[in-house]
């Protein structure tokens, strides 16, 4: 088992980074891979699941731990595997999906990517008691049942504005995008999606 990997930042797309590694790169897949952009040839740790099966073998990143135990327990749900769990960790904010959960807040599920109704209960039942110390209720007295109510927010905007002020904009700049953006962003836009769109505003000044 490969618990993590440590390397420089060598290459990024949508879904993974490149991680090279005394002279070998490791492909790692991630919610969002943009939170390293701004460590490009820099040392970084990724907490990584090392994912086997018949036809491949492949390593599912993030930059926590605590992101690192949720994708463990969300690929232990019944109907939901490794490609799936990215897809809800990249769909909402680690937090919002905790708290969803513990407040069995089926509305909210059934907006993340690739989560109907049936998986949504079934992730109630088997996770409901299993996620104390991966945040949750204890953020939001009641979390919305619809996204778009998270503070006005699209849940990975929050993600999205990590990675932008990595890469060196400012507070000020993001919240004058974002102003721009929001009208535009869908409530289960994936991370990498909003940084496009808030990237573009950017550069247009």
């Amino acid at each position: 088992m490969i618990d993590f990997v440590r390397g420089q930042v060598a290459h990024l797309e949508n879904d993974y980074v490149v991680l090279d590694v005394q002279g070998i790169g490791y492909r790692v897949y991630c919610p969002n891979p943009y939170v390293f952009a701004a460590k490009n040839e820099q040392t970084v740790t990724v907490y990584t699941h090392h994912h086997v099966r018949d036809d491949a073998i492949l390593l599912y990143g993030f930059p926590t731990r605590e992101e690192q135990k949720l994708f463990r327990k969300l690929i232990e749900v019944s109907g939901i595997g490794p490609r799936v769990a990215l897809g809800i960790l990249s769909g909402g904010h680690p937090d919002h999906v905790v708290a969803a959960v513990q407040q069995e807040n089926i509305t909210f599920l059934t907006k993340l990517p690739g989560i109907g109704k049936k998986t949504a209960q079934r992730m109630i039942l088997d996770l409901k008691d299993k996620l104390d110390g991966l945040g949750g209720p204890s953020l939001f007295d009641e979390l919305p049942a619809d996204l778009e109510e998270l503070d006005g927010l699209n849940p990975g905007w929050p993600e999205a504005r990590e990675g932008l002020k990595a890469l060196g904009y400012t507070d000020a700049e993001l919240d004058r995008v974002w102003q721009q953006l929001k009208d535009s962003v869908k409530p289960t836009e994936e991370v990498d999606s909003v940084m496009k769109k808030a990237l573009k505003l950017l550069y247009a000044g």
